[in-house]
């Protein structure tokens, strides 16, 4: 048996990722995971969350998320903000700035692929679901941290 499909379709998936990431950087001057904050806070209170939020959101570390944070600060796409009652508490906000880098911005990958499971039926989605995690098995990556559509250098892949 020939598993040479197998490897180029998972191929097909990595290009498909790093095409979009590349694509954001480009046109957006920002990675995937920075966009995902940014609209993440858009959907926020107040448009802001701490980086506790963030990193539950995204699935990563908190000092991941630090870093992505203080790029988007440096850039001028949120500021960071003190809560009043405890200082130790700090927020990101997005600034106006922001509204319009997330008005401008395509839909992404993932978006599009749940909109699109989400039409499938579930036993269609526990066949695609059990071909993956087959898949993870095999290569023994079961540990390794979910990141949020990475294809920059700037977050770490780790294990938790």
């Amino acid at each position: 048996m020939d598993s040479s499909n197998i490897i180029i379709n998972i191929r097909k998936l990595v290009r498909h990722v790093n095409l979009e990431s590349k694509k954001i950087q480009k046109n957006y001057g920002i990675s995937i995971p920075q966009l995902l904050t940014l609209k993440y806070l858009q959907d926020k209170v107040d448009f802001k969350a701490t980086h506790g939020e963030i990193s539950r959101y995204l699935n990563l570390n908190n000092s991941t998320v630090t870093g992505i944070v203080n790029r988007l600060a440096l850039k001028g796409l949120i500021a960071k903000e003190q809560d009043q009652r405890d200082k130790r508490v700090v927020y990101a906000v997005l600034t106006p700035g922001a509204h319009q880098i997330i008005k401008d911005s395509p839909q992404l990958m993932h978006d599009e692929l749940s909109e699109k499971l989400s039409h499938l039926t579930p036993e269609k989605i526990s066949q695609i679901e059990q071909a993956f995690q087959l898949v993870i098995e095999v290569m023994g990556i079961q540990n390794l941290e979910a990141n949020p559509m990475l294809g920059s250098e700037e977050e770490p892949i780790s294990s938790k």
